[in-house]
């Protein structure tokens, strides 16, 4: 019998994908780093698991005929994988929803309670050694809007939900679910937005969301709301945010995803004392890459059983099937 043939995309300097031992007797499993001998690898290739998405490189090794019958991406967002063959083909396509949730939603908490608390204050006040007394909201008593109620936006709902804060959502369709009071319609977003004392974005990165936080949206925005963005850095245009915190209509923002990457050391938002910025890593926590390798484990698994696999992803739309 031959086994499926497992090809794992690993960044140059990227150390192996763990927790794949146990395919050892199931699978030919091969990790292979950067681009020397990619199309070769492809072309001999059944199952692909990509952890570096630079589709370019992906794209001019893409193999025809293919053989690749099943690309699992270990992200939750899949935009950066959806290159022509993929998107247009008849693959199976999963992603990594569910490992990154709780972190995800734990990085928001804590960048709601960094702002209710004015904490970014207390630690500019303990480098300049000066004591100065202050009162501070109650987290409680804030609105939360949580654009994209996917898998990750219901965990940080959850999650905020839990110390008592209101939260509502935005997803393509309205709908009733348990962790928020309401989930809304994507286009009703800009009536929404001025009630929201935190604007928090979870949504992948498509068409209808490229660019979605610009001008418009942030003028429409509640006078010192907070903006949370841990989905992706393209859907909010970088000008229009700076503008929106040196007007001062925004009372800060924490951000972890940013439309060029890694951000320049010569960047403006570095400098503001009301932003927090974190590298892309919100939802990394300790073990999160061996969480990764024993979920696709899981299914493949199911793949090899024949059992529906989890996680599908809809190329068409370039998110998760919910």
């Amino acid at each position: 019998m031959t086994l499926p043939r497992v090809t794992v995309l690993l960044a140059a300097d990227e150390p192996d994908l763990p927790g794949l031992e146990a395919l050892r007797p199931l699978a030919r499993v091969h990790q292979q780093r950067g681009d020397d001998g990619l199309a070769e690898r492809l072309a001999d290739t059944d199952i692909l698991v990509v952890t570096d998405f630079r589709t370019d490189t992906l794209e001019a090794a893409w193999p025809s005929p293919c053989p690749i019958r099943w690309v699992h991406a270990t992200s939750a967002g899949v935009d950066a994988l959806m290159i022509a063959p993929i998107r247009d083909g008849d693959l199976l396509v999963t992603n990594a929803a569910g490992v990154f949730d709780r972190g995800i939603a734990e990085y928001v908490l804590g960048a709601v309670l960094l702002f209710a608390k004015d904490t970014l204050t207390n630690l500019a006040l303990q480098r300049q050694h000066r004591w100065r007394h202050r009162e501070t909201r109650l987290a409680r008593d804030q609105q939360a809007l949580v654009v994209g109620a996917g898998s990750i936006g219901r965990e940080v709902a959850s999650v905020l939900g839990a110390i008592g804060m209101p939260v509502i959502g935005t997803a393509r369709r309205a709908r009733q679910d348990r962790a928020f009071r309401r989930v809304h319609r994507q286009e009703d977003l800009p009536a929404l937005l001025g009630d929201a004392d935190y604007v928090i974005i979870t949504a992948p990165l498509t068409d209808a969301t490229q660019g979605l936080f610009d001008r418009r949206h942030f003028r429409l925005m509640k006078p010192g709301a907070v903006l949370i963005n841990v989905g992706r850095g393209a859907i909010v245009r970088t000008d229009a945010l700076l503008e929106a915190l040196d007007s001062g209509r925004l009372a800060g923002a924490a951000l972890d995803v940013f439309e060029q990457e890694p951000l320049p050391a010569e960047h403006p938002l570095w400098r503001y004392p009301n932003v927090m910025l974190s590298a892309h890593m919100a939802g990394d926590f300790v073990g999160w890459r061996r969480a990764l390798g024993e979920q696709f484990v899981d299914n493949f698994q199911r793949w090899r059983q024949g059992r529906p696999l989890a996680n599908p992803v809809d190329t068409r739309r370039g998110y998760g099937r919910r």
